[in-house]
């Protein structure tokens, strides 16, 4: 595990001030200690893991877990559940791992297809989740949905002397535990993205914003995809639908065979299943997820070599401004369309899309290009709505 640099703990903000004091305590220790504590997991999770047993026969309830990337299905479930500023995550040093008997989980340790095995011996499983740790998005298909919540498993307690980072969704959360770790040599890092929220967000009107990050994770339901009208994902967030989403590849191959996806009418694929379940731990006995997500299939240019078309983006923009209520979508994530590998200026596009957007009623994020920054004068609001 040479390349990991710190182990991750989830927590509740409230939760910091006694970490700092007591370490981080195993789940049996945290009952028996009645030191103060509050749960962000769901009772089922906790349960689940209290049945499963490492090599040396003792419940997992018996060790801190930590996981080798926070940015996992654990967290994005604490987050359908609970408000960003409510959730803390805690770097750990690597050191740790040193402590004797501790474990290693090649996954989810509450799933029986995860190996435990004691660090020492970790190597090749090590190996073979290290692709899944990396990745930004996960499936349960193949496997990195339970690979990407690789545990290390610490004996009953973490001692305080591990802690390094804390990192926090917002810079007024970070104000706040800077004050409760004066005296402590522990980094309090704002990072948004950590959270699966945007890095920037510019609020251009009650219900219009336009956010950097990544559009997959808006929580929104209905997602828009920019494709061309031969049927070829091969690039971008096209290619992201193509392998996260089969089934929405599949139907649009399906429209464009039969020639009904046609520059300037984009159409609507109303998919009966839900991101949040699918991106969730344990989805089952999840509360608050969204019932569905919906695709939007965006026609930007007619052969995927060509740039994209400005005036059939216009049209189509105005299509949905006219159909989004009758088709009944109920909120939008949307990115620039035409601005990353369409080649378009975003100069143009922004204000564009902003004139059509600007009078929709539901929620709408749309999102800055991935490829490029833009220059801060083309990111006010009295630029976006210049062409209102």
């Amino acid at each position: 595990m040479e390349k990991i640099k710190q182990l991750f703990y989830i927590t509740h903000i409230d939760n910091i001030a006694s970490i700092l004091k007591y370490g981080i305590l195993s789940h049996s220790q945290i009952e028996e200690s009645k030191i103060p504590f509050t749960k962000i997991y769901d009772s089922q999770i906790v349960l689940s893991r209290q049945n499963r047993h490492t090599p040396d026969t003792k419940s997992l309830w018996e060790y801190a877990n930590l996981y080798l990337q926070a940015r996992n299905p654990m967290l994005y479930r604490v987050l359908c559940e609970k408000d960003a500023s409510e959730i803390a995550v805690i770097g750990i040093d690597r050191s740790v791992m040193t402590i004797p008997c501790s474990f290693f989980s090649a996954g989810n340790a509450a799933s029986n297809l995860s190996a435990i095995i004691p660090i020492r011996d970790s190597g090749n499983a090590f190996k073979e989740v290290k692709n899944s740790i990396d990745r930004q998005w996960w499936k349960e298909e193949d496997g990195s949905k339970r690979k990407i919540m690789a545990e290390c498993l610490i004996p009953n307690q973490i001692p305080p002397d591990y802690l390094r980072t804390i990192y926090v969704s917002d810079d007024s959360n970070a104000e706040k535990l800077k004050q409760l770790t004066i005296g402590n040599k522990i980094l309090i890092i704002p990072e948004p993205q950590l959270f699966f929220k945007s890095s920037i967000k510019i609020q251009v009107t009650p219900f219009l914003s336009v956010v950097k990050g990544d559009m997959f994770f808006s929580r929104l339901h209905t997602l828009t995809v920019s494709v061309n009208i031969v049927g070829i994902m091969g690039k971008g967030l096209a290619s992201r639908a193509k392998y996260q989403f089969p089934d929405v590849y599949v139907y649009y191959q399906d429209v464009c065979r039969n020639k009904q996806l046609k520059m300037g009418k984009p159409d609507l694929y109303k998919r009966e299943s839900s991101l949040d379940y699918q991106l969730v731990d344990d989805p089952q006995s999840l509360k608050n997820g969204n019932a569905e997500t919906w695709f939007l299939l965006f026609p930007t240019k007619k052969h995927w070599r060509e740039e994209s078309d400005f005036a059939a983006i216009g049209e189509g923009m105005k299509w949905l401004s006219e159909n989004y209520k009758k088709e009944g979508i109920k909120s939008l994530a949307m990115p620039s369309l035409g601005c990353g590998l369409g080649r378009l200026k975003w100069q143009d596009v922004g204000p564009m899309l902003c004139k059509y957007l600007k009078s929709f009623d539901i929620p709408v994020q749309f999102y800055l290009p991935a490829e490029r920054e833009i220059e801060s004068q083309y990111l006010s609001k009295e630029f976006l709505l210049s062409k209102a």
